[in-house]
């Protein structure tokens, strides 16, 4: 079953801490029921499922990553550098894994159309959409809808330890991008910071063959090249086009996430690419997937880095 449930400004005021002499984001964040009538320009949304990354014969978790952001980013400061005025908590996703292999990678097809319908209308405003939680998989309906809506193909950036680029067996969390290049959706692709002993040679020699960059996390070790270089390099051959921008949670080294590891990104890091990719006023999305806290301190610890990736893509965008 895959529902959608919109966020009243009630659902709002409920996660937010109000205080005497403060004034919190959430008390400033515009809710669904203000969507047609809305002119601000960033459109919150949250995917609490992990049928994606089962799909992709991976581990659940990654259906709690948005609700450990909620109370945290609500619970920002509204203040001269972020006042909430121009943003909008739009609602959820939630989708129970079914049984079977085959039948999880339908359910993705599923979720895949409704995420479509609704971001197809988001990008038809000109919002920018910000997609919370969930695997990976919900990467191909964020370049689908605006496909669709726009009318022309979309470059993307996605920081990750693994490509996404597998083989089109049904869908799932490891080939989003490989299903949107395809069908023509996708144009530019570059994934940097990718793990040299997570990603098979067929799947690095398919990259190459459809014209797709790729750098490497060893070579940051070694000084070879940096993240933000690895950006720069995007931003230049990106050329003013409209891109969107991917941060795998499962980079960033110790973060609570599908596939966690000892060995990424530290968090400034990731601060940084956001900061970086933001200024650039050709960015269109900003999709922040596959955290999977478990327990209240692992959630604290989602909640609150999800919460500065949000808040800095937001006051650098303008």
């Amino acid at each position: 079953m895959i529902e959608f449930f919109n966020f009243s400004k009630q659902d709002i005021i409920k996660h937010t801490s109000l205080r005497d002499g403060e004034i919190k984001l959430g008390e400033k964040i515009k809710s669904y029921d203000d969507f047609s009538n809305f002119t601000g320009k960033y459109v919150v949304l949250g995917v609490e499922e992990s049928i994606g990354p089962q799909a992709n014969l991976g581990f659940s978790g990654a259906e709690k990553g948005f609700q450990s952001f909620v109370s945290r980013f609500l619970n920002i400061q509204s203040n001269r550098f972020l006042s909430g005025d121009d943003i909008l908590f739009y609602g959820v996703f939630k989708a129970l894994p079914r049984e079977t292999l085959k039948d999880k990678r339908d359910q993705v097809v599923e979720l895949d159309a409704l995420l479509v319908s609704h971001l197809e209308e988001i990008y038809n405003k000109d919002f920018i959409p910000i997609l919370i939680g969930g695997g990976h998989n919900n990467a191909y309906p964020l370049m689908r809808a605006f496909n669709i809506a726009k009318q022309k193909k979309i470059n993307v950036i996605n920081c990750d330890p693994h490509a996404d680029f597998r083989l089109l067996e049904g869908r799932h969390s490891g080939n989003s991008f490989s299903y949107a290049k395809n069908e023509g959706v996708l144009s530019y692709y570059k994934v940097i910071g990718l793990h040299q002993s997570y990603n098979s040679e067929e799947m690095l020699t398919r990259l190459e063959q459809a014209g797709c960059d790729f750098t490497f996390y060893d070579d940051y070790l070694l000084g070879k090249s940096s993240i933000l270089e690895d950006v720069n390099r995007f931003i230049i051959k990106n050329n003013g086009n409209s891109f969107g921008i991917e941060l795998d949670m499962d980079a960033i080294i110790g973060l609570p996430a599908s596939a966690f590891t000892y060995s990424g990104i530290n968090v400034a890091d990731a601060r940084k690419y956001i900061l970086q990719l933001a200024k650039e006023k050709e960015v269109v999305y900003l999709h922040l997937p596959e955290a999977a806290p478990n327990g209240f301190r692992e959630d604290a610890i989602v909640g609150k880095t999800l919460a500065y990736l949000v808040s800095d893509f937001i006051k650098s965008n303008r």
